[in-house]
């Protein structure tokens, strides 16, 4: 928790209160319903809540803005964005239902009024989104196109429109068909060996690809 203030030392009391809470909770559900590693429930403030709050160093999203996270699992990155952005609706997705399960136990618990989860296939919803977030679930190309079409035309903010993507390793194979797609590096703005190798990769709405 103490990284958590570390890098985000404007928090309010309320949304304090609700990062401490998420280890007692995900201890509670991950020992009926396991959707984080052994290894992980132990660092989780390192491995989920911080690395997922590394797109909130990237981006600071609107209030009324519309994010969807695709293969949400836990709630990573929904949930923390969730916290640090309250005036913000969050849609959180994934295909195994006791996984959405723990998603809406623990949005519950921590009183997130912008949080809604479903069971869901991303090429099945309907609606747009201003970005849509996730966290390494399949490769960049399968990946857009599964959120095609999903991505609003229109936005408030000053980047536009697209895919918040935390990935790691050697990304440029994947990356090579898109133009104008960026990379920011977390281990510019978060300390420790967990993040050397991680990414945001940002594609905006426009996923030209080359020739």
């Amino acid at each position: 928790m103490d990284k958590i203030l570390q890098y985000f030392p404007d928090l309010s009391e309320k949304q304090i209160e609700q990062f401490k809470m998420l280890q007692s909770l995900y201890n509670e559900w991950n020992a009926k319903i396991n959707v984080i590693s052994r290894k992980d429930i132990d660092e989780l403030y390192t491995r989920h809540v911080l690395h997922s709050l590394g797109i909130a160093k990237v981006i600071s999203f609107k209030d009324g803005a519309k994010v969807m996270d695709v293969g949400t699992g836990g709630g990573f990155p929904g949930i923390p964005l969730a916290i640090l952005f309250p005036n913000v609706d969050f849609y959180l997705i994934d295909v195994i239902a006791k996984k959405i399960k723990v998603v809406t136990e623990v949005a519950n618990a921590l009183g997130l009024k912008n949080v809604k989860a479903e069971q869901k296939r991303a090429e099945l919803v309907k609606e747009e989104f201003d970005f849509i977030v996730s966290r390494a679930v399949t490769n960049m190309p399968d990946f857009v196109k599964w959120i095609k079409g999903r991505v609003a035309k229109d936005s408030v903010h000053e980047m536009k429109n697209g895919i918040l993507y935390l990935k790691g390793g050697d990304l440029a194979e994947e990356l090579a068909v898109y133009q104008n797609v960026q990379l920011f590096d977390l281990a510019d703005i978060f300390e420790g060996e967990f993040f050397e190798t991680k990414k945001v990769v940002y594609l905006p709405m426009k996923y030209n690809k080359k020739n």
